[in-house]
């Protein structure tokens, strides 16, 4: 996986919240017992904590003087991004607003675009407040992707993936996707909390990841905004194994017989392994948006 070297980077879509100080309020989802149970609700790649029930309204984090630059000041290039884990996520993220404008406009729409916002620890959001137990998160309210990046070593370390680069840009395409559920009105079809593998809810994450893996096709040849050249200017079929990878690690039934030493697909929310990996494939071989009906 590699980036345009000379390409400038838009900071401007990440903004950093890395050491900040949230004000009011109290996270309910904690490390210990709380977090586990996050675990096994969220399974890492959801949307955002207030379907959980396990949080509080919050107000915006206050960045700390140090922390709200760190990202505008070290992340100017493409080459930022091929030697630093932020300066990445800033790229992917580059990429994917990227690719998802000009798939809105060649169908006649227009996409709103999505800011990440970096934290570590706890954040509060539109949706409520909540702790890195909660794993990365899409939320609705504020149409934003919350990602801290110590999950990568949680998905690698604790879960099993092989890791990478490309697999942490596959966590931060599902978010993305949700993004794009959310504009598509599609979002408010898991809102009945129904678990089980024909669920909507579990529907609604396999469509995520059949759109990650339209945007990873795509992405090589969609020109950025800035300088009309793709961004992303290499990803190989090893890297594409990684995305597989941490697809399956994500897996429903490999996180519960990870946890809890059985599996229960009548409390899926994700979909199984092979689910996850067969519709991140499908989408990466066809390409098409269209193809990722889930709901059918």
């Amino acid at each position: 996986m590699q980036f345009d070297d000379d390409a400038d980077l838009d900071t401007s879509e990440v903004r950093d919240a890395r050491r900040s100080r949230v004000p009011g309020g109290r996270a309910t989802v904690g490390g210990g017992v709380a977090g586990i149970l996050a675990l096994l609700l969220a399974l890492f790649l959801g949307v955002g904590p207030d379907q959980l029930g396990l949080t509080e309204g919050g107000t915006a984090p206050e960045p700390s003087s140090d922390s709200a630059a760190r990202v505008a000041e070290s992340c100017r290039k493409g080459s930022d991004a091929n030697t630093r884990e932020d300066c990445r996520v800033v790229a992917v993220v580059n990429s994917l607003q990227d690719f998802w404008r000009a798939e809105y406009a060649r169908r006649g729409g227009r996409y709103a675009d999505a800011s990440t916002v970096l934290f570590t620890g706890r954040v509060a959001t539109a949706c409520g407040t909540a702790t890195s137990a909660v794993g990365p998160f899409y939320c609705p309210a504020d149409r934003k992707v919350y990602l801290d990046l110590g999950f990568f070593d949680e998905l690698r370390d604790r879960f099993g993936a092989t890791g990478g680069p490309f697999a942490q840009a596959y966590v931060v395409a599902h978010e993305y996707a949700h993004h794009v559920q959310n504009q598509m009105g599609t979002l408010a079809r898991a809102q009945d909390r129904r678990q089980g593998e024909g669920s909507n809810a579990v529907r609604l994450e396999l469509q995520a990841d059949c759109y990650a893996g339209v945007w990873a096709r795509h992405a090589t040849s969609t020109p950025d905004d800035r300088t009309g050249r793709p961004l992303l200017t290499r990803l190989t079929d090893e890297d594409i194994r990684d995305g597989l990878d941490a697809a399956a690690a994500v897996g429903d039934d490999r996180i519960q017989e990870r946890l809890q030493g059985r599996v229960t697909p009548e409390t899926w929310t994700h979909g199984s392994s092979t689910q996850r990996r067969q519709w991140f494939h499908h989408g990466y071989r066809t390409g098409d948006m269209a193809r990722c009906d889930t709901f059918r």
